[in-house]
């Protein structure tokens, strides 16, 4: 059985603005920057358009937390909320140096390489009314990039704005050039998570790998749990990048593109670092290949998935592979990035009766019921 760090949640950082908690250090929390504070079991962090992380390593930490922490982050959309009509573009608006924002890193005490970091995600909500989305110049899966070089124009530079509706839990498509408007379900997700790489790499939140980074799968969204490697002490993991809904592969290159309040939980098991992200929820383990060309992410994926298939129910190789062909599906997160991410899945209810990690999905799945927020 993998031993599991955890600490009932009073023993996690809190900040009321009048005295330091013993697990965070003053070098890495600047009161006066950002607003952090506790409600119930939960910290709640915001941080400051400065303060966010824009690589995956490279950054100190903001706060550092014990296993079993519960966590509410505000994140901004990944053109740091510069797109706010259909008037406004992305070569005008959009500053490329500072794209797909993060908060984070957190440090995890205890957390080792070789560990497996452990982040539940509880709740996903809209932070704004409205998302974006935009046609960005050469950049898309279906126009001419800076890796798949053509003789053709950029296609038009334009601007989608997406008004969400809290109580019907939608968003709403306007067409720009016609008069088309359609009501979509409101499908909050959170394009990348992720740890810190090895070996001091510093990669951009721009870049999913190993490590997780902007992965854009729909299967990132409440009620799933993410298995991630640790590559440092502290593992030093960011979310971000909320969509409010996307469709699989992410066609145009952007989602529809909001401010997000995640709520998580964060643990730690000791030992069992998986080398790249596996998501699983109530009805399927799922695993996470990020490369070019895609069949190299799908290759990755499967690879993953047959191992873990493998280990999680004493199977041989063949056998796991064998199965997994027949019962996988293989819905593909993003092809514009750069590395393109695949996703592939299976179905509990067609392997063998186990449980991933002693059972802690449901574990947290029920803790995160008791927040009162799922």
């Amino acid at each position: 059985m993998p031993r599991r760090r955890r600490a009932h949640p009073s023993s996690a950082a809190y900040v009321d603005g009048e005295h330091t908690p013993p697990i965070l250090t003053g070098t890495m929390f600047n009161y006066a920057c950002h607003k952090v504070r506790s409600s119930m079991d939960v910290i709640e962090y915001t941080p400051t358009r400065d303060q966010y992380a824009y690589t995956f390593g490279g950054v100190a930490p903001v706060m550092r937390i014990k296993p079993g922490t519960a966590l509410r982050l505000w994140s901004d959309d990944a053109f740091g909320g510069a797109l706010r009509s259909v008037d406004d573009l992305s070569s005008a608006k959009v500053d490329l140096r500072f794209v797909n924002p993060q908060t984070g890193p957190f440090f995890v005490e205890g957390a080792e390489p070789g560990d497996t970091l452990v982040l539940h995600l509880v709740a996903l909500e809209p932070a704004r009314d409205w998302g974006a989305s935009a046609a960005i110049p050469f950049f898309g899966g279906m126009t001419s990039t800076d890796r798949v070089a053509t003789l053709q124009e950029a296609l038009p530079d334009t601007t989608w704005i997406y008004e969400l509706d809290r109580e019907r839990r939608t968003v709403g498509f306007v067409a720009r050039h016609s008069d088309h408007r359609i009501e979509l379900p409101l499908e909050p997700m959170l394009g990348t998570v992720g740890v810190a790489p090895p070996g001091g790499e510093v990669r951009s939140s721009l870049v999913p790998e190993r490590f997780g980074g902007n992965m854009d799968t729909p299967q990132m969204r409440a009620g799933s749990t993410v298995y991630l490697g640790v590559n440092v002490e502290g593992a030093l993991f960011s979310i971000g990048d909320g969509h409010y809904r996307q469709g699989e592969g992410e066609a145009c290159g952007t989602a529809v593109e909001g401010a997000m309040t995640s709520t998580l939980i964060v643990d730690l098991v000791k030992g069992h670092a998986p080398g790249w992200p596996r998501i699983e929820d109530d009805t399927h383990i799922m695993t996470v290949g990020s490369s070019r060309p895609m069949e190299d992410s799908w290759r990755i994926a499967n690879a993953e998935l047959v191992h873990w298939v493998s280990l999680l129910h004493g199977m041989h190789v063949m056998d796991a592979y064998q199965l997994c062909s027949q019962i996988t599906r293989v819905p593909v997160a993003n092809v514009v990035d750069a590395n393109y991410s695949v996703v592939v899945k299976a179905a509990k209810a067609l392997l063998p009766a186990g449980d991933v990690l002693g059972g802690i999905h449901a574990d947290l799945r029920e803790r995160g019921r008791s927040l009162g927020t799922v």
